[in-house]
Parts: structure tokens; C-alpha cells; sequence
């Protein structure tokens, strides 16, 4: 009786971290890797062609500041969670 017990237990717990480390894994894919500020900057000269003068880092936005061609500099805001763009 003990031996089933014991293995009853050690089946139960196992099944326990298997479903556990599962989880964690599941967690883990479901997080979002950071648009870094070189990503950043590709995806603001999407937008608008020219020359990058700087980039800002505040919160969850980079601000891509780019010369265009004709002499305009305009501020192109790319979210580092979602990649969402707003230009000024």
C-alpha cells in the first residue's frame, strides 16, 4: 500500500511541475521583445525619407527627428511595444 501510495505521489507531483514549467513557457512567448532604436529608425524612414538628426528615448516611444530633403525636419514617434507611428 505504501509503494502505490508512493508512486501514486510521485506521478502526481511530477505532473504537477510538468504543467507548471508549461505555464512559465507560455508566459515567456506571450511577452513582446522591445523595438530597439535602430528598428526604430527603419521604421520612421518608412514614413519619411531623409536624414536621421536624432533620436529621443521617453517611455515607450522613440522620437526619430529626421532632415527631409527639402529642408523640413519633421519628428517621427514609433511606439517600442507596438511599433505604432505618429508624425508631427
Amino acid at each position: 500500500m505504501r509503494s502505490l501510495f508512493f508512486a501514486f505521489s510521485l506521478v502526481f507531483s511530477s505532473l504537477l511541475i510538468f504543467a507548471y514549467s508549461g505555464n512559465c513557457y507560455a508566459e515567456d512567448a506571450m511577452k513582446k521583445v522591445e523595438i530597439s532604436k535602430k528598428q526604430a529608425v527603419v521604421i520612421a524612414k518608412k514614413l519619411e525619407d531623409g536624414k536621421t538628426l536624432k533620436i529621443t528615448d521617453q517611455n515607450d516611444i522613440y522620437t526619430v527627428r529626421i532632415l527631409k530633403n527639402n529642408g523640413h525636419v519633421v519628428d517621427v514617434h514609433v511606439n517600442k511595444k507596438t511599433g505604432e507611428v505618429k508624425k508631427d
